[in-house]
């Protein structure tokens, strides 16, 4: 039983940095203002053509698109007056294989969201006592490990740019060309250029570091109120 406990606190530690990082991902995903902050900064309107009503039509399409059961995107939107489809067929593949990695990041989140929840019911409501410090310092350990984690990759982003870990990414990530797609007809390179990315890399990173600080200092915070009242 010993062993099984502490096989399950020192999973519940490894499965909170990914549970971190696959629920930003998926609130970046869902967040339609995300998208339209970077249309606004990176005038998107102007080198599309597309009217601010279009751009946000995109956006909720792209969003309902990740989260829906459709192989293929199909979005229309008007320029000009005129209705038009506004993805290729090599954008619309690639946009396929980024929905690919979205159900990943889902899948990944779903499963250490429920072994977090199951570990944290049986710590605070059946086992207690004693079993409730093994959470605490889950928590705080956990929350370390990801800061850890997130320094060790901020020394990566200094030592190489953003740009190639972002290009190295893409080749890691996808088995085909798709991704290198060409700005001057491709809108959805125009939609997202590069720079968006880095914002919406700056955001995730964020969010990971806040839910990390408050989770780990929780933890941290427990552990020192329960050394305070057994002195």
């Amino acid at each position: 039983m010993k062993t099984a406990t502490i096989i399950a606190k020192w999973l519940f530690v490894i499965c909170l940095p990914a549970l971190l990082l696959t629920a930003s991902i998926a609130l970046a995903v869902n967040s339609a203002w995300l998208y339209e902050y970077g249309f606004q900064k990176y005038g998107v309107s102007q080198t599309t053509g597309l009217s601010q009503a279009e751009l946000h039509k995109a956006a909720v399409g792209l969003i309902a698109y990740f989260n829906s059961g459709e192989e293929s995107i199909n979005l229309v939107v008007e320029k000009d007056g005129q209705p038009f489809v506004l993805f290729n067929e090599r954008e619309v593949a690639h946009l396929r294989d980024v929905k690919g990695l979205f159900r990943l990041d889902y899948t990944v989140l779903l499963w250490t969201f429920v072994y977090g929840l199951v570990y944290t019911l049986w710590t605070v409501f059946w086992r207690k006592g004693v079993y409730r410090r093994y959470l605490a310092r889950g928590l705080a350990w956990g929350g370390g490990l990801t800061i850890a984690l997130m320094l060790a990759v901020g020394l990566l982003w200094l030592l190489f740019g953003f740009d190639r870990l972002f290009w190295q990414f893409h080749v890691f990530s996808f088995a085909n060309d798709f991704w290198q797609l060409d700005p001057t007809r491709d809108y959805l390179i125009r939609l997202f250029p590069q720079g968006f990315w880095f914002d919406v890399t700056v955001f995730i990173v964020l969010c990971i570091a806040f839910l990390a600080v408050v989770l780990g200092g929780l933890g941290f915070w427990f552990l020192r109120r329960a050394k305070a009242k057994t002195n």
